[in-house]
């Protein structure tokens, strides 16, 4: 049965774009909702459903106007990764990470990389993985006349399988320093190898990928070993932050409304309650007041730093360093809120809808699951600490590939 959706609303001033593409997000969630528990419980790759997302034209909603997309907004991307969050918070994770890669050729890619990769993105609809992990350092590169040759392995790869170009790095050990470009996955020298085996966001496709004297000609270098970011280049960091911040505010929205229909639908009243059904519960209607209380703060905060990431990113000039901390700060609250909600809310809700509901033909668990696994993805314990320390001391993160 599809999700009562708890839909995302378009401001006044909104173009017609944003609206459409709500409402395209909102089709797919509930398309994908109709398979998603079954899709859990078997893992893999959801080959026909990333086909869907494809279809859907939501592939080119952040690439500007001028190179074939849509042009939508950061904040019109997160609202439909939020959406599909809902539904299926692994593909909406795939889809949201292939938009995160389509930011880094904005921001790091040359005017000629930029015309070529991005029109090329939206002409044939093509869908983007990454093997970047800044983490792993085994992918070794090394420098040829005109290239570097890849050989290594990257681990958390997420929407690599099935992928038409990938986003990559390899350590270049004489420069202790990483190279960052981009490549076609579909070659020879390029082995993806569909192994995450996690509890949670199982369809995200993120195994290993296997590099064999790969060629990474300079034309497709985004970032050469000791180049120094910019701090707009920086700005993907926050991009991807503000993505796990709508995956986990999803995926808590989706909790929250599916708990929310089986307690109307399926819980009994208990027996001390003195009331005819669960819904006339006070103690149920005070928790459920109680975890709306968790995502209604994580939904302004996570909209406001939205409003904060295109401000940055659209400006014209090299952008202040102050600038962007207050938009890092900004979403370090957003993201450490969306992380509370996502967790207590997707583990809170069986408490509400009683034991029939861990029946596994209703596979709610998924859920927690899921936000357990991906709310890993960095430590939530220094987003508090940033933000800490800025309000102690007003300073600001330093930027990273986390932060």
């Amino acid at each position: 049965m599809p999700l009562p959706f708890i839909s995302s609303t378009v401001p006044d001033e909104a173009a017609g774009t944003a609206a459409e593409a709500l409402s395209v997000a909102t089709g797919l969630a509930l398309r994908l909702a109709e398979s998603a528990a079954e899709r859990d419980r078997a893992g893999g790759h959801a080959a026909q459903e990333r086909e869907w997302i494809r279809a859907s034209g939501l592939l080119a909603l952040s690439i500007p106007v001028e190179f074939g997309g849509q042009g939508a907004d950061w904040a019109t991307v997160y609202q439909t990764v939020r959406i599909l969050a809902q539904a299926d918070s692994a593909l909406a994770h795939v889809y949201a990470f292939h938009h995160l890669q389509l930011a880094g050729v904005r921001l790091y890619g040359n005017a000629e990389q930029q015309q070529r990769l991005l029109s090329h993105t939206a002409e044939r609809r093509l869908f983007w993985g990454n093997a970047l992990n800044p983490l792993d350092k085994r992918a070794i590169a090394t420098r040829i006349d005109g290239a570097y040759l890849i050989d290594g392995v990257k681990s958390f790869c997420s929407g690599s399988v099935g992928s038409d170009w990938m986003t990559v790095s390899a350590w270049h050990e004489e420069t202790q320093s990483a190279v960052i470009g981009v490549l076609p996955t579909m070659q020879e020298k390029i082995r993806v190898e569909a192994d995450w085996d996690a509890f949670g966001q199982r369809q995200t496709d993120s195994g290993n990928v296997h590099f064999t004297q790969a060629l990474l000609p300079d034309e497709l270098v985004l970032q050469a070993p000791l180049q120094i970011p910019t701090t707009r280049t920086t700005l993907r960091t926050l991009v991807s932050q503000l993505i796990m911040t709508n995956l986990y505010l999803g995926i808590g929205l989706g909790a929250y409304a599916s708990a929310r229909r089986y307690t109307a639908d399926e819980s009994r009243p208990w027996q001390a309650s003195g009331v005819s059904a669960a819904v006339e519960d006070p103690y149920i209607q005070h928790r459920y007041g109680e975890l709306w209380l968790l995502l209604r703060p994580a939904q302004l905060l996570a909209d406001d730093a939205a409003a904060r990431l295109d401000h940055a990113f659209n400006s014209t000039g090299p952008l202040d360093p102050d600038a962007r901390g207050r938009v890092a700060i900004a979403v370090a609250e957003a993201k450490c809120l969306s992380h509370r909600a996502a967790i207590e809310v997707s583990s809170q809700m069986f408490e509400l809808m009683g034991a029939r509901a861990t029946s596994c033909r209703y596979g709610l668990d998924r859920f927690w699951r899921n936000a357990r696994v991906h709310t890993l993805h960095d430590p939530v314990d220094y987003k508090l600490r940033d933000i800490g320390r800025h309000m102690l001391d007003g300073s600001y993160p330093e930027p990273t590939a986390y932060s």
